[in-house]
Formats: C-alpha cells, structure tokens, sequence
C-alpha cells in the first residue's frame, strides 16, 4: 500500500506530457517549496487571457495602405478624366518641340532656388544662435528636395531637414519648429505672389479674393505669434495630460524659440524676403518651361496659377500633387484663355523636370555617412528622446 501510494505520488508529481509539445515546456502542476508542496502557477501575459483586446499592428498598416490606395486612385482618376477631354495628341507634340535651351536654363533656376532657401534657412537658424554655411544648408535643401519627390508626400523632405540641424540646434523641438517657420513664412509669400498677380490679370478669376483673406490671416498669425512667444505654447498646453514633465519641457523650448525669433526681427525679415525669392523662382521655373513648349505664358497669368497650383497641392488628398497639379493648371489655362493642351503639357513637364533635379539629392544621400552633425548634440539633445 506504501508503495503503491508513493507511486500515485510521483505520478502525480511528473508533468503532463501533450504529443508534440517538448518536456522542457511542460510545468509539473505542483512544486516543493521548503519542504511542502505548493501549486505551480504559469504567468500569462494578460494580452493572452481569453476575451483580452490586444494590440496589432496590422490597422495601423491597413490604415496606412487605405489611404495610398485612395491617393492613387484620386491621382490616377483625375489624370484619366484629364486626358479623356483634353487633346493628347497636341499635348505630347508640345512635349515632342520642347527646346532644350529653356530646360537647362530652369534647371539653373531651380538651382538659384534652393541656394536661396539654404540661405533663408540660414537666417532662422541664426536666431538660435546656431552658425551653419548657406552651401551647407543648400545640401540638405537638395537631398529634402528628392524625398519630397519620391515619397507619397510633399513633407518627407522635412523631416531630413529636421534630422539634419537637430545636433546643431541641440534640441529636435527647436530644429523641427525652426522648420515649420520657415514652412509657415513660404505659404505667406506663396499667398503674397499669388494676390499680387491677381491685380494684374487682364480676364477676372473666381475666388481671387480668398487670396488676399488667406494672405491678412497667415500675416497677423505669424505676427501675433512672433510677437507673443508665450502664447503657442499657452493653446498647446492641454497636450500635458498626455506627459506633463515631457511636453512642459518641450513647450519651454517653443517659447524659447519663439522668443528669439521676436527679438531678432531683421533676419525674421531677411527670411520672409528670401521666402518671397524663392516663390518667384518657382514661377521663373515654370515659365522658363512653359516658353520651352512654345506655350505664351505670360508673367501675370503665370504668377497665379503656380501659387495656386501649389497651394491646392498641400491637400493630401493625392500621390505628391500628381492629377490635382494637373487639374489645377488645366482649370487656370481655360479660365485665362489658354489651351487646355497648353496647361497640361506644361504640368507634366514641370513636374518632370522637377524630379529629374531631385534626382542628385538622392545620390549625396546615398553618399554621405551622416547628416550635417558639424557641432556635437548638447547634453539638452542628449536627454531627448523625440
């Protein structure tokens, strides 16, 4: 009986063998401890409970892949209702006469305009007391300029901008609002070109006077925001309940910033009236292009559809502008008396042109170790986790 009621015992003891499953994983159901037996008790993770939720990854990727797909279809959608109604024969024979004289020289317009934007940049940085070259800041304005390209955005280039001067600004807030600024100071000049051609246009164009609404709205912001440093951060301030000691430390570093951009109003200046170059570049750009095709484009016409051509790109509601840029030209060139094939022709082999001069960014990507790390990260930079 003794031994019989030991071998119960053990058995009881051995671990429950399942066909298939090794013997390390199994866990005998109970444990000597000290002397007694005690359960033995296996920890699930609580995501493993039955009815728990967990967490996936996989709508975030669904997410994320509905929403290409239907930038691809708005894209795709627009370019085929576009050429359905437009002459596409007298579109390629615009794109077949191009004149390579006129593209090498947009080319070195749109080298002239990221020289200029390396040194608006510059001006900003400058007011945080961070001293890089304009050539330098002309780089990263190259390699943005690729990834702005070729990704689904037209932001993508920003973030290299961000990554690029974080070390020298010692904080990846500060770099990240010196270059939202810097966006902010563009789309203002964007709507000041924009109005200002308007009072030239010879055929009257709806919706001209949002232009100017836009143009007082964005110059009183950015001025009330300038002059009160305090008060961004004021209107963010509920993001602390999120993480109070993390977003209060980085609201700080805003007002900061924003504080010394106030006080050094002659580069603030300096960097709108680059902003203002840069804007009319673009439209020497597209006009250099246009005269290329043998399309009459004139001056006035031309420095309005560009800005608002480029403002209504900034919707994301297409893969980098393609079809709404199109639409956008095509609408302006029949409401100004211009062939429909003309304003076509012209957004595409803008467009092209445009990715064709991306293309080196890519290549001083590939090619350089890092980014424009000159100065070692403060101990502020090293303590951030963003």
């Amino acid at each position: 009986m003794a031994g019989s009621a030991a071998t119960k015992l053990s058995s009881i003891n051995q671990p429950r063998r399942c066909p298939g499953r090794p013997a390390s994983a199994m866990r005998p159901p109970f444990a000597r401890a000290r002397g007694r037996m005690v359960p033995s008790v296996t920890f699930r993770p609580p995501a493993a409970a039955a009815g728990a939720i967990t967490m996936s990854p996989v709508p975030g990727r669904v997410r994320r892949a509905s929403s290409f797909v239907l930038k691809l279809s708005i894209s795709a959608g627009l370019l085929w209702v576009l050429f359905r109604q437009t002459d596409v024969g007298a579109v390629f024979g615009r794109l077949r006469q191009v004149e390579p004289g006129w593209i090498v020289l947009a080319l070195l317009v749109h080298g002239a305009l990221l020289l200029v934007s390396g040194w608006r940049w510059r001006r900003l940085l400058v007011t945080q007391n961070v001293h890089v070259s304009t050539w330098q800041l002309t780089v990263t304005c190259l390699v943005a300029n690729f990834f702005n390209n070729f990704l689904p955005s037209n932001i993508g280039g920003d973030f290299v901008r961000i990554a690029d001067t974080a070390g020298l600004t010692g904080s990846r807030t500060v770099a990240t609002a010196v270059v939202l600024l810097d966006r902010v100071l563009g789309l203002i000049a964007l709507f000041a070109i924009a109005a200002s051609g308007s009072l030239m246009l010879r055929h009257a164009l709806p919706g001209t006077g949002y232009l100017w609404i836009l143009l007082v709205l964005g110059a009183v912001g950015a001025a009330v925001v300038i002059s009160r440093p305090a008060l961004v951060p004021w209107l963010l301030r509920p993001l602390t309940r999120v993480r109070e000691d993390w977003v209060t430390e980085r609201l700080g570093r805003l007002e900061d910033m924003l504080g010394r951009v106030g006080n050094d109003r002659s580069r603030l200046a300096k960097a709108f009236a680059g902003a203002l170059v840069v804007q009319f570049l673009v439209v020497l750009f597209y006009l250099c292009v246009a005269w290329g095709l043998h399309i009459d484009l004139p001056l006035r016409d031309a420095l309005v559809i560009v800005p608002v051509s480029l403002v209504i790109q900034l919707a994301p509601v297409s893969i980098n502008g393609f079809g709404v840029r199109e639409a956008v030209f095509s609408y302006l060139f029949r409401r100004l008396g211009h062939p429909v094939d003309a304003g076509l022709a012209l957004s595409i082999a803008g467009a092209a042109l445009l990715i064709l001069a991306s293309l080196p960014g890519g290549l001083v990507f590939l090619l350089r170790k890092e980014g424009l790390m000159v100065s070692a990260p403060s101990s502020d930079m090293q303590k951030e986790e963003v």
